[in-house]
């Protein structure tokens, strides 16, 4: 296979389920038999990938899909693979509540104007990669809204743990389960609830539809093939 094929069947391993984002990628060997090409060509391909911030390549560890990871301190890289499921679910379900109602409580009209946005973005979406990058930038824009940095702090976090952990493989699962429809249309309609009452700058509004949408991911998980069982999410 010439080396622009090699380029484009790796274009769609990237963009299909077979890798989930932040797993590693099968070795330059298994893809040169597969792709019925040279290990070089399969490393110039991967070149090109990884200045697209498709791919990130560790020497002795392998080649993972994604952007390569920030600069946080290697305890924390570990702690984003090891955590479960029901632990990131937990997590979220603690935190992003509480963030919602402090965005309530700071909102400014433009803040609003970005949250609206956000929602219209994810009821746009055509795939699951662009509804999940829409549903990251509104988890991430209400932490903004909510002006408190450690917040923001612990929501980035919990964001790299959802792109790079147990977590992806379980959601594209969930994802396949459900179908486009749930993401562009309930959890959009779900999102606009949070967005309404952050900007009547209703804490105990937002808190509220925050925690009931995250019951939705839930019982979205519960339901999709594989899954784990959690607890403490009354």
């Amino acid at each position: 296979m010439k080396s622009p094929h090699v380029l484009d069947a790796l274009r769609r391993l990237l963009d299909s389920d077979e890798v989930a984002m932040g797993e590693k990628l099968p070795s330059e060997r298994a893809l040169a038999q597969r792709l019925s090409c040279s290990r070089e060509t399969i490393r110039r391909a991967f070149s090109v990938l990884e200045d697209e911030n498709k791919l990130w390549r560790h020497v002795g560890q392998g080649t993972f899909r994604g952007p390569r990871p920030g600069t946080a301190p290697l305890r924390e890289k570990l702690l984003v693979h090891a955590t479960s499921v029901e632990e990131f679910v937990n997590a979220r379900y603690l935190i992003e509540p509480v963030v919602a109602a402090e965005a309530a409580r700071h909102a400014t009209a433009s803040d609003v104007e970005r949250l609206s946005a956000c929602v219209v973005s994810g009821r746009i979406g055509r795939d699951r990669l662009e509804c999940q990058k829409a549903d990251d930038v509104f988890h991430r824009t209400i932490a903004e809204v909510a002006k408190n940095p450690v917040l923001f702090s612990f929501l980035s976090f919990l964001s790299d743990t959802r792109r790079r952990s147990a977590w992806q493989t379980q959601w594209e699962r969930t994802y396949r389960h459900l179908g486009i429809e749930e993401f562009t249309q309930q959890h959009s309609d779900q999102h606009q609830c949070v967005v309404d009452a952050i900007a009547e700058n209703d804490p105990k509004g937002a808190e509220a539809a925050m925690r009931s949408h995250l019951r939705t991911i839930v019982v979205a998980l519960q339901k999709a093939p594989g899954s784990p069982k959690f607890s403490g999410l009354e």
